[in-house]
Order: C-alpha cells, then sequence, then structure tokens
C-alpha cells in the first residue's frame, strides 16, 4: 500500500508533541489493552517527565528511539518505540533476556490506519534495531486485542509460545509476538 509520510527519529526538543501523542494514544478506545498506564496518569505528570523520555529515545540515543509517522500536513500520525534489550539481562517482566534484541512498545496509529502506515512504522524500528546488532525484535499484545494482534501478523510477527500475565490484571494474558532472522 502506499503512504505518505516521513518516517523518522523524533527529536530530543519535540518532548511536548510526545506527550501530545501519548496523551491521544491513551484516549483510544483499545488504550485499556494497549498501555499500561492510563490517560490520568500521563497527563499528572510534569514537563521533566516529558523532556526526559524523549532524550531518552530520540535520535541519538542508543538505547531507545521512537519512531514517528509525520503527514505532509506536519501532523504525527502514529508512533512505535524500540528498546534494546540485552542478553544476560532481565525484561520488564523479570524474565530472561537470552540475546541481543528489541522490544517494541508504545504503538499507536491515529485515523491512518490500513494504509500501510503501521508497516512503515515497524520497518523502520526493525530496520534500527538490527543496525544495533539485535537477533530479533519482539512485542507483548494483549490477548483480547485482536485489531493489533492482526496488524503486527501484517508487519511480519508471529507468536513466539510466551504468554504473561498482564500487569493490570493477572487473570488477563499478554502474548509475545516475535520477527526473527538469521544473523
Amino acid at each position: 500500500m502506499r503512504y505518505d509520510y516521513d518516517i523518522r527519529s523524533i527529536d530530543p526538543d519535540e518532548w511536548a508533541e510526545v506527550k501530545q501523542l501519548r496523551l491521544d494514544a491513551l484516549r483510544d478506545p483499545d488504550a485499556h489493552l494497549a498501555f499500561l498506564e492510563t490517560y490520568e496518569e500521563a497527563a499528572a505528570r510534569a514537563d521533566a517527565f516529558w523532556q526526559d523520555r524523549a532524550v531518552g529515545s530520540g535520535a541519538g540515543s542508543t538505547a531507545a528511539r521512537q519512531f514517528i509517522a509525520e503527514a505532509c500536513d506536519g501532523a504525527w500520525a502514529g508512533s512505535l518505540t524500540v528498546l534494546i534489550e540485552e542478553a544476560g539481562t532481565k525484561d520488564w517482566a523479570g524474565l530472561a533476556v537470552e540475546r541481543r534484541q528489541g522490544h517494541v512498545v508504545g504503538v499507536y496509529v491515529r485515523e491512518h490506519r490500513g494504509n500501510g502506515l503501521i508497516k512503515a512504522l515497524f520497518d523502520a524500528g526493525v530496520g534500527w534495531a538490527r543496525e544495533r546488532g539485535a537477533e530479533r525484535v519482539r512485542l507483548l499484545v494483549h490477548e483480547d486485542n485482536a485489531r493489533a494482534q492482526g496488524a503486527y501478523r501484517k508487519a511480519g510477527f508471529v507468536p513466539s509460545g510466551v504468554i504473561v500475565p498482564f500487569v493490570k490484571d493477572g487473570a488477563q494474558n499478554e502474548l509475545e509476538f516475535v520477527l526473527e532472522w538469521r544473523p
């Protein structure tokens, strides 16, 4: 599919736009399944939090990178962030990280769905992780978030079989999806 967006890393000085996009994402009808924080929690955070977040995932960071899709009118149409996880460490859920990998978080696309935009964002994020020596990229998706699972499959991700309890409700689960390649 065709898309007319500039897919790029955020600049650290774009923290206000990062904040606004996150707040918009947290208003999405599926936000309760897709994100671990609420709109109210994010809105209450001080500007210093958003500034630090933009520095930590902006151009120049080697530990994380936030990619945005900028429409021709300058509006941010979507975003995702890739965190680099090092072999021999534990991830946020306490699971052992066996090899260097990217971990995709914060996936959000505004009303620009169904036009290849999410694939373009994933291509940028996966490419960045590969350039940093990642052997695979993974993400977690709520078991009931069928729309997101479909989008991730279209981007080449497949279920790994790993299931972790959903942080917000241990009676629910998240499924790990992975994209692997030969080193």
